[in-house]
């Protein structure tokens, strides 16, 4: 199991890159992978600390995770040769510095701006290609430094989303479970727990979550960076991905660029909660307190391609065994929709 060695989350902590890359003997040139506006919010303050203790710093800007910008960012690596990697930015950043750093065999740090989802801290990079985005194993972060002061001053919709990414871990593991005792599938109790802890968490504190408040990142960022860790305890992205994270991605191929990837999650796991005969509406309740999406017109689609989206999802991971089993009928898809007022 691969662990980040060193977490800091906390205001003003971005001023501890440099020691936390000496803490582990990375030295040479930092390629900092990161765009516009995240070199305005952080990357500044991250080239200047590196910049006035000795480091040789290089910026590639870049745009959303496609295989075409991580060619870029694997040959600005190999240009300036490297030797270690920062993901300073939202998701999109971060998964393109994981995935660069993993084909070039160097070591990265995951410097979020945001917390739109629990890949901040896990070993997990979601590349979008022309059939959708692809999840890939990946390095996982030397160090993650989130600062709350910065997180806070994010659209708060990231924010909420990644909270409802954390959230939609209840439904992945009710799916792990089921696995579990139809399939024998592989099972780890330790990374169940640790899952299982973070979409408690952010349920029990749903009303303490608002914008502009940076005392809800300090509630949510540990449970968002738990939830990354728990990948890397199971070997997979099983105890934070199923039946809801398939109807996401199955949204994401019919509906492209409408809602962002954790409140896709959060719809999805209140119908799965449905099909789970769990408590859909402590879901429902829980995202609608955050302030995330809990229907179809709130996610920007329409009825239909909700529908759509739940009778094609068990096609997008032939290989994990969910409660949408071998799919569902569009009668029995509408239905359920209907019921859980997600249309």
């Amino acid at each position: 199991m691969l662990f980040p060695r060193q977490v800091l989350a906390g205001h003003d902590v971005i001023g501890t890159v440099p020691d936390s890359c000496k803490d582990f003997g990375l030295s040479g040139t930092a390629l900092i992978v990161t765009g516009d506006k995240t070199m305005k919010v952080a990357g500044n303050t991250v080239r200047d600390g590196l910049l006035a203790n000795g480091y040789e710093v290089q910026i590639v800007n870049v745009g959303e995770a496609t295989n075409d910008n991580l060619d870029k960012v694997m040959k600005a690596a190999h240009e300036c040769k490297a030797d270690f990697l920062l993901g300073v930015g939202g998701g999109s950043k971060i998964d393109l510095a994981k995935m660069a750093a993993t084909n070039i065999s160097k070591e990265f740090l995951s410097i979020p701006t945001s917390a739109s989802h629990d890949g901040i801290a896990s070993g997990r990079a979601s590349i979008r290609s022309g059939s959708g985005p692809i999840s890939h194993e990946a390095r996982v972060p030397v160090a993650v430094i989130a600062d709350t002061g910065i997180i806070a001053k994010s659209p708060y919709r990231l924010l909420a989303a990644g909270c409802a990414d954390v959230i939609s871990n209840a439904t992945a593991l009710m799916d792990w479970e089921f696995a579990r005792r139809l399939r024998y599938e592989e099972f780890s109790r330790s990374a169940y727990a640790l899952a299982s802890y973070t979409a408690q968490t952010i349920i029990e504190n749903a009303d303490l979550i608002r914008p502009n408040l940076e005392e809800s990142v300090w509630i949510a960022i540990r449970p968002i960076i738990i939830s990354g860790i728990s990948m890397s305890v199971a070997g997979s992205s099983r105890p934070t991905s199923g039946s809801e994270h398939m109807f996401s991605h199955a949204l994401d191929l019919i509906a492209p660029g409408k809602a962002l990837h954790g409140e896709q999650c959060g719809v999805g796991c209140i119908m799965m909660m449905y099909l789970h005969g769990g408590d859909w509406m402590r879901i429902r309740e829980a995202l609608t307190k955050i302030g995330a999406p809990t229907s179809a017109k709130e996610l920007g689609v329409t009825k239909e391609q909700v529908i759509e989206a739940l009778v094609t999802a068990h096609q997008i991971r032939k290989d994990r065994f969910t409660i949408l089993g071998m799919g569902l009928t569009r009668e029995a898809a509408e239905r359920i929709a209907t019921i859980t007022r997600v249309i």
